[in-house]
């Protein structure tokens, strides 16, 4: 039984090499004259994301220490500053 299990999955591999060589090919990519520009928009949501959060996370905190936030004050900092 061990025997069979090597050989198919020999026989895999074998067979299965020429569809995994194309699939690293540019042929597989369908590379397009927009291609460069999604890779663009794609690398800038990655690089204004943290940016982005950080002036969300201080608008907030702002309002919070403000007192912008919750009226009844059990949103207040009750830190010593």
């Amino acid at each position: 039984m061990k025997y069979i299990r090597l050989l198919v999955f020999l026989l895999m591999l074998v067979f299965v090499f020429p569809v995994e060589a194309a699939i690293d090919s540019y042929r597989f990519l369908h590379v397009t004259i927009a291609t460069p520009w999604y890779i663009f928009l794609f690398l800038l949501m990655g690089v204004f994301s943290p940016f982005i959060l950080m002036a969300v996370l201080m608008w907030h905190n702002v309002a919070r220490k403000n007192g912008l936030g919750k009226e009844d004050g059990s949103d207040q900092d009750h830190t010593s500053d």
